[in-house]
């Protein structure tokens, strides 16, 4: 499925308007960057990170070396969007011809192998070059071709590999470009559906995956140069979403981690998103990305370590509504109880802005008003406190009390509470916590403002004698 397409690029001027401006998807199109993109918003993040991937890129592409790096950011910051600016800049475009897949929708998330990496990068690789100039060698081809279907040989394999054979006959013109298009559509029925292949199979290809690196870098050198000869320009590949819920953990780290020479190894620009828990963890030293190649998107927070207002990232979350919506549709005061609830993060703060539209739409108000925001923040927070919980389909064992002592805690300030572990991760996952940058390039933890409002409600935290709640929303 497609993301949805904003439909307006001028802010909305009417309650009915705004669902046309305010989709959660990533800005992806030039159009949608110029239109709505917040500037502002570097200013609490410790700067431009797109702007360090273009500085790296523009080195690599001067030395002719391989720039590899990773994009971090907790669930809601921003990612997708900011590369998205990356594909879309100009000097980029000059320089380089981008191929993006999602592991969401290119792969099996949750039986991926490393392999899979190898072999969608090389069949998107050779069917773009194949538009631009012409197809790689033969040699080469048949190569990869012969790799695939030399297996251990199993009955379902032995029928399997009759099946592709069958396919690449049925073609016009039975030349081995035609069979390699009929094998590049079974690969990617193989990668998809992954959970369905042959166990000796995957084992026996991991056996000969430097046979496949080597195949893969010829095939890659032979596009190389017919981009270059053509345009003069260099492929860069980047791989979205290996950070998501749903995306399996050992698959991930064995790409990464166990298998971290294929990142290394492969002669082409690569650009990832990976979990920041994997970057934080023990095995982040076997990461095939140097540490200044390892850049990290921020949690924006609306308030200071101190509980004060935050009043510079409570204007950048202010511009970035207000490139999208008539502040005029908020009544007195409104505004600034969305911008709190949301604790800084975009995609909470659309939801809230949603979420009240429609409720004022069908109450036939003009304006979104105090009734419409507090029931908008009273659902999210509802939201809020049931990922709290468990169920029988969350990957960790982390329970509330576990939850309940950490959350506390850094609320608190307790130092200690700083330090990563698998309830703190958890915490982030869900949003519960934050992480936010000073200004000395160190960060700290802090509480959404939601959590904040559901631990005065079981009596955790006390109100102020005024009867503010430091850090939640009555604040």
């Amino acid at each position: 499925m497609q993301p949805a397409q904003l439909t307006r690029f001028t802010p909305a001027q009417t309650l009915d308007e705004i669902y046309q401006t305010l989709s959660p998807e990533p800005l992806a199109t030039e159009q949608e960057l110029e239109a709505f993109y917040c500037e502002k918003m570097n200013e609490t993040r410790g700067g431009d990170k797109i702007q360090r991937l273009k500085l790296g890129l523009k080195r690599a592409w001067n030395s002719q070396g391989y720039y590899k790096a990773c994009l971090m950011g907790h669930p809601g910051v921003g990612k997708s969007t900011e590369l998205n600016r990356l594909i879309n800049d100009l000097e980029i475009k000059q320089q380089f011809q981008v191929i993006k897949f999602n592991v969401l929708t290119d792969l099996d998330p949750i039986n991926f192998n490393p392999l899979d990496i190898i072999l969608l990068i090389l069949i998107a690789l050779v069917e773009e070059t194949e538009k631009i100039v012409d197809k790689p060698a033969d040699q080469y081809l048949q190569e990869l071709k012969n790799w695939y279907n030399t297996t251990k040989i199993t009955q379902k394999e032995n029928r399997n590999s009759e099946v592709k054979a069958e396919a690449g006959a049925g073609v016009k013109e039975n030349s081995l470009w035609n069979q390699i298009l009929a094998l590049f559509a079974s690969i990617k029925g193989e990668i998809r559906f992954a959970s369905s292949r042959e166990k000796e199979v995957i084992e026996y290809r991991f056996k000969r995956i430097n046979d496949l690196i080597k195949i893969a870098n010829n095939i890659i050198t032979e596009c190389k140069n017919a981009l270059k000869e053509k345009e003069n320009r260099q492929w860069l590949i980047i791989g979205e979403n290996f950070d998501k819920n749903g995306v399996s953990p050992e698959a991930v780290q064995k790409l990464f981690i166990d298998y971290n020479n294929i990142i290394h190894d492969l002669n082409i620009h690569l650009i990832f998103t990976i979990p920041i828990g994997l970057y934080n963890s023990s095995n982040a030293i076997k990461l095939a990305f140097s540490n200044d190649k390892c850049l990290t998107i921020p949690d924006t927070a609306v308030f200071n370590p101190d509980n004060s207002a935050n009043d510079l990232e409570r204007r950048a979350i202010h511009q970035v509504l207000e490139n999208r919506v008539n502040l005029s549709l908020f009544a007195q005061g409104q505004l600034d109880r969305i911008i709190i609830a949301s604790g800084g993060n975009i995609r909470d703060l659309f939801t809230l802005v949603l979420d009240a539209s429609d409720e004022a739409i069908l109450s036939g108000k003009q304006q979104i008003e105090s009734e419409q925001v507090s029931l908008a923040i009273g659902n999210l927070k509802t939201e809020y406190e049931r990922r709290l919980g468990q169920n029988p389909f969350d990957l960790d064992k982390v329970d509330y009390p576990q939850k309940l002592e950490r959350l506390l805690k850094i609320y608190n300030n307790d130092q200690e509470a700083q330090i990563p572990d698998e309830v703190l991760y958890v915490l982030l996952n869900n949003r519960s916590v934050q992480e936010v940058p000073l200004k000395d390039g160190e960060r700290y933890f802090r509480v959404h403002p939601l959590v904040v409002d559901l631990l005065y409600k079981q009596g955790k935290i006390d109100a102020l004698p005024t009867g503010e709640v430091p850090g939640g929303t009555s604040s």
